[in-house]
């Protein structure tokens, strides 16, 4: 064994180069793993810092004891307290203070007249805390608000805003306020709470602007007094507290707080990137593999002189597993430390592009060192184990004849298998996609048909090369057709270099696909069910923004331009003991707004009891129209209602539907979501408009558009998930080039004396070089064709497991613009692959060549 450890360092030693694409693979694949694990539990850390820093004067919180979660929604809604709890909290032994917490949603309008925010994160407000312990928020410039009409902002929010102290401008409550800022505040030490914004105000034009009735807050923040401990404080202040209100600790509040940012963003985001880590590691395997594969075929000969010597079949293999070990541990290290170079570079560049870094060095754990560490050296030792084990199994007699590096892989029993692989993928497939909706199937299928791809690349390689570089015969002359002839050498070869490709070009492609498919879902969506001619609504995704004011509707409908006005507000409550999201309108305008499908029953008579219901939740609740359903509110009230009516859409209008009136008893801050408008006949798109835009601007201003615009911006955040998507997926994509470029290296040192024996007959340098580019783009256009085939196909999978799965109707779309750029860059990474082989190839001496064995 000891015999067989130095053999393969003095390989490595003498051919480094050999496993140099190998070692880059490995690299960035390991870097991107650890740089997101260290970026996450470093994220983690700065924000609990964070918070615990800037509620560390908060002992105890006192809040209602209800919460009610919907669907889809991990932060429950829960209802008021009194403030006039505020005055029995001061009495209890061991308080030093109490304040009321009153928060809501209010955005700020810049000076360009934009708001502020509101593009995903929160924007907030709330009564500015005058103890400085119990406010979350410290005061950095000027001074707190003291009369109506003065705000406190956050210095993140006024620098983005372009506002100042001194400045006047308005608050969207929904209903816009004019505000005055006379200070800027911070949230523990950064410029704000990452892209939040937040605006406090005096007490009393919190109560007006955020609550339903004066006299209500969030919650009650808690000041205990010296020697009072956080636990024997919350046990003081519960036998005080009414009915439905609990106190919790301090500490408690700030783990929750993180908890909520950790399950919103953290995992989201963290999730996110080590898909992408374990996509570009997946990529990896191919380049690994083949590197592997084609070295232990060039030493074939070499390995049958050791067999010959009396080299065991095992020593043969621990020697190729030595080598793979090495270059396994040497290329994970140096990802482990290119992992946190990424976290640092994270680290700095997030502050510029706005997001507020948590202060705080860099959290490096075991596990973040360890786990990419592991996983590299299991992904090389993996990739590199058949290749290994067919080294061990080279008889000695393959030393007295020459090396056989083709070996084509296309075998009956290959073509049997994957076509059988490939029927059981289609036959699961579509089974979880047609028969019985189930994601499960749909993944499933979907892994299986990557199966089937992977077994029957060397397959599919010979026909594919052959059609796909039948043109260069034409356009190349010779050149081509020996390009196109050395691609069809080896069909397991050029399938396992093309095999990194194509995963990282089909998943591409899968994105492509279901992004386009989303967005067309939303055309369909609007087009299906909003029969206004303009929209008014607020940012299309996110938390952020503060709604728009429920007086704006009733305004439009004023208009004498106008048909219709109806305004989409937003409500909780639990229906029938379920968390549901109650749509708060006016249903008889609603129902001439939208095409809300066929209906049960009538719209026109919900009144204060009432309520109407899908088609889909009334079945899953067993409710018909006359049905008495039971409606339990974030306030502690009960009612039921009466089923007046089931429908059959709900894309827009929401699943539940009641009045205003109904709902006035149990809301908080009252704003609506989206304000549909439908004009009358004989008036303009243009001069509808253009009156919708004026009486828009009184109400803070909000965006005024068209039914194609309103679609085009609620699908706007596709088209951000699809930026980052590519930017991402092109470490995978890089990773494929370098296995390309390092397949094509050993297949120049292996041809060599071919090579110059092509030069000694007459082939010059460049048609040398084109020779080896041509080869890499058939590789190339073999891998990005397999690619977009299978992203397309898994794209479908993905649409159509969505729409079984979904209650909404989910649209397949195919853009064939995007693919088209997708196949010219696989493409191109070829022809990029192809560069460096193909300088080297040409640089060849030609008596040298023709002499090497």
């Amino acid at each position: 064994m000891n015999a067989a450890l130095r053999l393969s360092l003095s390989s490595l030693r003498g051919h480094g180069r050999r496993f140099a694409g190998t070692f880059f693979a490995v690299f960035l694949g390991v870097a991107f793993l650890a740089g997101t694990l260290v970026m996450g539990d470093t994220l983690r850390a700065g924000f609990d810092t964070m918070f615990g820093n800037a509620t560390k004067g908060t002992d105890a919180v006192v809040r209602s004891a209800g919460v009610i979660t919907t669907p889809g929604e991990s932060q429950g809604v829960r209802a008021p307290v009194g403030t006039d709890l505020v005055r029995t909290i001061e009495h209890v032994p061991g308080v030093a203070a109490a304040a009321p917490d009153i928060q809501g949603a209010g955005q700020l309008v810049g000076s360009d007249r934009k708001p502020v925010g509101g593009q995903g994160p929160p924007t907030l407000a709330g009564n500015w805390i005058d103890d400085p312990k119990l406010n979350a928020y410290r005061l950095a410039e000027g001074r707190a608000p003291a009369e109506s009409g003065e705000v406190v902002v956050n210095r993140g929010a006024a620098e983005k805003g372009h506002l100042k102290i001194g400045d006047t401008t308005v608050l969207r409550t929904p209903d816009p306020v004019r505000v005055t800022i006379v200070g800027l505040a911070t949230f523990g030490g950064e410029d704000g709470m990452a892209q939040v914004t937040f605006t406090g105000m005096t007490q009393a034009d919190a109560e007006k602007y955020l609550t339903a009735r004066p006299g209500e807050a969030a919650g009650i923040r808690v000041r205990a007094g010296p020697g009072v401990g956080q636990d024997e404080l919350v046990s003081a202040l519960t036998p005080v507290l009414p009915k439905g209100v609990e106190a919790i600790t301090g500490q408690d509040s700030a783990r929750e707080n993180t908890d909520m940012i950790s399950s919103q963003f953290l995992t989201l985001f963290t999730t996110l990137l080590l898909v992408f880590s374990g996509i570009a590691l997946l990529v990896a395997t191919f380049s690994i593999h083949n590197t592997f594969a084609i070295v232990v075929a060039q030493r074939t000969r070499e390995n049958a002189l050791l067999r010959a010597l009396g080299a065991s079949r095992r020593q043969v293999t621990a020697s190729t597993l030595a080598e793979a070990s090495v270059v396994a541990v040497a290329a994970s290290a140096v990802g482990i430390a290119g992992g946190i170079g990424i976290a640092a570079g994270l680290q700095a560049l997030f502050p510029a592009i706005g997001f507020p870094f948590p202060e705080g060095g860099l959290v490096i754990s075991g596990l973040s060192m360890l786990l990419p560490l592991g996983v590299g050296v299991v992904v090389c030792l993996g990739s590199a184990l058949l290749p290994a084990a067919r080294a061990g199994r080279t008889a000695p007699l393959a030393a007295l004849r020459e090396t056989a590096v083709d070996e084509s892989g296309a075998s009956r029993v290959r073509a049997t298998a994957g076509g059988g692989l490939a029927a059981l993928a289609v036959g699961v497939t579509l089974t979880g996609v047609l028969l019985t909706p189930s994601l499960w199937l749909a993944g499933l299928g979907a892994v299986l048909a990557l199966a089937a791809f992977v077994v029957l690349g060397p397959v599919a390689s010979s026909a594919a090369v052959r059609v796909l570089g039948a043109p260069l015969d034409r356009l190349r002359g010779v050149t081509g057709g020996l390009a196109r002839r050395n691609a069809l050498r080896s069909p397991r070869r050029t399938a396992a270099t093309a095999g990194a490709l194509m995963i990282g070009v089909a998943v591409v492609s899968l994105f492509t696909v279901f992004g386009a498919s989303l967005k067309a879902t939303m055309d369909q969506t609007v087009s299906r069910s909003f029969a206004g001619d303009v929209a008014v609504s607020t940012p299309s995704f996110g938390a952020g923004g503060s709604g728009l004011s429920p007086k704006l509707a009733p305004a439009l409908a004023r208009q004498p331009s106008v048909e219709y006005a109806v305004g989409l507000g937003k409500g909780v409550a639990e229906v029938n003991g379920q968390g549901r999201a109650l749509t708060v309108t006016d249903p008889v305008a609603l129902g001439k707004v939208f095409d809300l499908g066929q209906v049960q029953g009538s719209l026109n008579g919900l009144g204060t009891d009432g309520i109407a219901i899908t088609r889909t939740e009334a079945d899953k609740q067993h409710l018909a129209t006359g049905d008495t359903a039971r409606l339990a509110f974030t306030d502690g009230q009960k009612a039921d209602f009466t089923v007046r009516a089931v429908y059959g859409r709900s894309e827009l209008a929401g699943d539940y539907v009641i009045t205003r009136a109904a709902w006035a008893p149990h809301r908080t801050q009252d704003a609506d979501t989206l304000v549909a408008v439908s004009f009358k006949d004989g008036v303009s798109p243009a001069k509808g408009k253009a009156a919708v835009e004026t009486v828009a601007e009184r109400y803070g201003n909000p965006e005024v558009q068209t039914r194609d615009e309103y679609a085009q911006s609620s699908a706007a955040g596709i088209d951000m998930m699809l930026t980052l998507v590519y930017a991402l997926l092109a470490l995978a994509v890089l990773i494929a080039l370098l296995g390309i470029a390092n397949t094509l290296t050993l297949a120049v040192h292996e041809r060599t004396r071919e090579l110059g024996l092509l030069r000694a007959v007459g082939q010059t340098r460049a048609q040398l070089r084109a020779m080896v580019r041509w080869e890499s783009v058939l590789v190339a256009a073999f891998g990005t064709a397999g690619g977009l085939a299978l992203g397309a196909f898994l794209g479908w999978v993905l649409v159509e497991a969505s729409d079984g799965a979904s209650d909404s109707a989910f649209a397949f779309a195919v853009p064939p613009l995007r693919l088209v750029v997708v196949a010219l860059v696989g493409l191109a990474a070829g022809a990029l692959a192809g560069l460096r082989p193909a300088r080297r190839a040409a640089r060849l001496d030609v008596l040298r060549a023709i002499a090497t064995e």
